[in-house]
């Protein structure tokens, strides 16, 4: 659907920005709800959702409401100062989730940063591990960010090429859905994990639900194993639910659906609302009291803007049951989707509104169908050539789940 207007812009982007990002030959100009403009007035489904960021939808009149109200009183100090709307966002976190202590940043790749200086304190400090032997084990597959400490446990070559030396302290383990297992009785994970263990081990960091790897989800138990071997072994579990926390599995955290807790956790996305980035790490009191004045910080850190964003995108989860229909949402698309007669599709998976579709090998690739879904009016993103992403914001309705199943079926069938 490119234009001449729309061709422009993508030359200026592409003649001034660095080439970091392939993004579809679309350029957009306003959203709404579920739905994108483009700048010749082209309207799409969003499926992306900015990695879940935009779970209330698209300019959401309340959150729109907050950010005008807060922006003409104050935006931005430091925190080297009190704000109302920071203390008020902290007590509202910490009650919906359980955790005691918060520390928040800007982006998920600062707060993974900040949950490895964290669980390195308190391995030093609380469990005695000598000086500079920290070790953090991670899982193959996994996407934390994209910072230099963080790319050095990548198991990805293409996010580390040409980015060394790298920070040393993380081992890779299996992570759950990698070794092909049919139930948790039979998985190679955990005891991949348990080999990974020394005595310098201060934690596990995983996400419970691997999204950049293409919605890989483990096998029910394995989250329940790793927390009990965690507990046993006196390390930390830490999640990034930066992606699957909020409601987009159909739980306001994915690690609920285990029934467990974690030590640490690390949101980030969707807790600004689609208007601003907030992150944060969360855990005990015990874990987070070994921060002191100047370990750690950020100059727009819980500034009372993204704070007062944060508190009514929290309130409207539940004001607007957007993690209920998340659930019922997801069950429907995913029931559907595996429903679709096609023998590109080698497999359909996920949780709430958070789904992979797997495509056998074959002349077309992940990227060709998000670029024919395109042309459709869906916005899709494919992730390792062979997986597409579904990813709706959470309020989205059946009428508009049916019209994209009704579009993606077509594309399909088409091939």
């Amino acid at each position: 659907m490119s234009s001449s207007l729309q061709d422009e812009y993508i030359k200026t982007e592409s003649l001034y920005g660095a080439q970091n990002y392939s993004p579809l030959s679309v350029v957009l100009e306003k959203g709404e709800g579920a739905y994108l403009w483009d700048v010749d007035g082209n309207k799409y489904l969003d499926m992306v959702s900015a990695y879940s960021a935009v779970s209330h939808g698209h300019s959401h009149p309340e959150l729109l409401k907050t950010l005008h109200e807060q922006s003409s009183k104050l935006a931005v100090t430091s925190r080297a100062f009190y704000t109302e709307p920071f203390s008020t966002f902290l007590e509202k976190l910490s009650k919906v989730s359980g955790f005691e202590s918060i520390l928040t940043m800007n982006t998920g790749a600062e707060a993974v940063e900040t949950a490895i200086k964290a669980a390195r304190r308190w391995g030093y400090f609380s469990k005695g591990i000598p000086e500079d032997k920290a070790e953090i084990i991670v899982a193959n597959g996994n996407f934390h960010g994209r910072t230099t400490t963080i790319v050095s446990f990548s198991s990805d070559a293409s996010y580390k090429d040409g980015f060394g030396p790298f920070t040393p302290g993380f081992n890779s383990a299996e992570y759950c859905g990698s070794c092909d297992c049919q139930s948790i009785d039979s998985c190679l994970s955990i005891e991949s994990f348990e080999k990974k263990i020394n005595k310098n081990t201060c934690a596990i960091l995983v996400e419970p639900i691997q999204g950049e790897a293409g919605i890989r989800v483990p096998t029910d138990g394995w989250l329940k194993q790793l927390r009990a071997l965690c507990t046993s072994r006196n390390i930390l579990l830490i999640l990034d639910e930066i992606q699957s926390g909020l409601g987009r599995t159909g739980k306001l955290f994915a690690y609920e659906h285990e029934n467990i807790k974690p030590d640490g956790l690390i949101l980030g996305k969707a807790l600004g609302g689609a208007i601003l980035p907030i992150s944060a790490f969360l855990s005990s009191k015990e874990i987070m009291n070994h921060f002191n004045p100047g370990s750690h910080g950020s100059t727009f850190g819980g500034n009372p803007l993204a704070s007062k964003i944060a508190i009514k995108a929290i309130d409207l989860l539940f004001e607007e049951k957007l993690i209920e229909n998340s659930k019922k949402m997801g069950e429907y698309f995913l029931t559907s989707l595996r429903q679709i007669d096609s023998k590109i599709i080698k497999e359909v998976r996920g949780k709430g509104l958070w789904i992979g579709m797997e495509l056998n090998k074959s002349d077309v690739n992940a990227k060709d169908l998000c670029l024919m879904l395109l042309n459709e009016g869906l916005l899709c993103k494919e992730t390792h050539k062979t997986v597409i992403r579904f990813a709706p914001p959470l309020m989205i309705s059946k009428e508009d789940l049916d019209w994209a199943i009704n579009k993606i079926t077509k594309v399909l069938r088409a091939i």
